[in-house]
């Protein structure tokens, strides 16, 4: 039996990609202005690529990449600390005891699971699929572009479909873009960057309807920041046998974002789609395997994330009540909110005050988002915002 044939048969369906970083990185002198991608989209935004080229290294609060600051969890380390003394072997029992979990928890089988390092190199594979299939695919404005903005790339039409008055993805709206050449709907719930959600009902019946026309795909990065995630999540479309893709990511509440380990659980024909246009099974490293196995479904440290976000969030949403700025109210790991000034400046001083934010241009409005940190990092922050605002 080959590797490749070992994968499919014990359902640990895993794949990579490239990193933002290429092994060849260089940081390069680019103006913001420059840096902006060219698509119909009316979010300007910076590519997290290009962020990293022209932001500080020296920065005291790093509030722009939706990390999770507290770390990853003490038995995680552990684990990964252990396994380094068998990363001379390909971990395929580390690999697929972490697979074994997750469809165990979810109910789901082997042929419904794809893994990869992060989210991220499935989100590219649907990009090279679907920007290949022709008609077009409908997402949220302003929503995590990573997919539909390469999709529009390769020529394929993208509809951009604004969010509510609540900064919410539009469902209503977005099912009226919806015809007979629409091959994805793509929906991240939360919503990045509102971090907002839809209501899980109304999202579940929209699944429902929209899959008997066209695949949806729901980018779930966020959703362990939910205390009753297994209520919200829409992984039971999946074994109801739903044209659904659901994709999670380590990268967050599990504090994976340098390890990283992610997957798409969805019907074994989405999974066969998108499987050629993913990097393969080795890219998750051993001990990345094994501390993602330990940490899977953690309750204990999923608490603590969660109540030490809670904190730091309000803290956030003090200070900004102190300057007189409203902000959206956040189901994520993240705020934004509108800001008096042009978003190139408001980066530039933010940074001269080491202190790393993003910025956003939609809705005829100046947007910053900031990302959670520890308690000092807020009041780093909280600073700043006090002498620029």
């Amino acid at each position: 039996m080959n590797r490749k044939e070992w994968l499919r048969s014990s359902g640990a369906l895993l794949a990579g990609g490239l990193s933002v970083f290429s092994a060849g990185f260089v940081p390069r002198e680019k103006s913001i202005k420059e840096i902006k991608r060219d698509i119909t989209s009316t979010r300007v935004f910076i590519s997290d690529a290009d962020y990293a080229r022209i932001a500080p290294q020296n920065l005291q609060a790093r509030l722009s990449a939706n990390e999770n600051p507290f770390g990853p969890s003490e038995a995680a380390k552990e684990a990964f600390i252990g396994a380094m003394g068998e990363s001379n072997r390909y971990s395929f029992g580390g690999l697929r005891d972490l697979g074994m979990k997750i469809l165990e928890h979810e109910g789901l089988e082997r042929e419904n699971l794809l893994m990869s390092a992060g989210s991220s190199p499935i989100l590219t594979a649907g990009a090279v699929y679907y920007g290949q299939a022709g008609g077009n695919i409908v997402t949220g404005d302003p929503s995590y572009s990573d997919m539909p903005s390469k999709i529009e790339e390769f020529g394929t039409e993208v509809r951009w479909v604004p969010l509510t008055s609540e900064y919410k993805v539009d469902l209503k709206a977005m099912e009226a873009k919806v015809d007979e050449n629409t091959k994805m709907v793509y929906v991240c719930n939360p919503n990045n960057p509102t971090a907002t959600m839809v209501d899980s009902e109304e999202l579940r019946s929209f699944c429902k309807r929209v899959s008997k026309k066209a695949t949806v795909f729901v980018d779930e990065a966020y959703i362990e920041f939910q205390d009753d995630m297994d209520s919200k999540t829409m992984m039971g479309l999946i074994k109801e046998g739903h044209d659904v893709i659901v994709a999670r990511t380590f990268s967050k509440l599990y504090g994976f974002a340098g390890l990283r380990v992610g997957y798409m659980a969805s019907t074994k024909e989405n999974i066969e789609k998108f499987e050629p246009y993913t990097r393969g099974a080795m890219s998750i490293s051993g001990p990345a395997a094994a501390a993602a196995g330990v940490t899977y479904l953690e309750p204990d440290y999923m608490k603590m994330v969660r109540a030490r976000i809670v904190e730091s969030k309000e803290h956030l949403y003090a200070t900004l009540k102190k300057e007189g700025y409203e902000y959206v109210p956040s189901d994520a790991n993240f705020v934004i909110f509108p800001i008096n000034m042009d978003t190139k400046r408001f980066m530039q001083e933010m940074w001269k005050r080491g202190v790393g934010i993003r910025t956003w241009e939609f809705d005829n409005k100046n947007w910053c988002r900031i990302s959670i940190g520890e308690m000092h990092e807020m009041e780093t922050f909280a600073k700043a915002f006090h002498q620029i605002s």
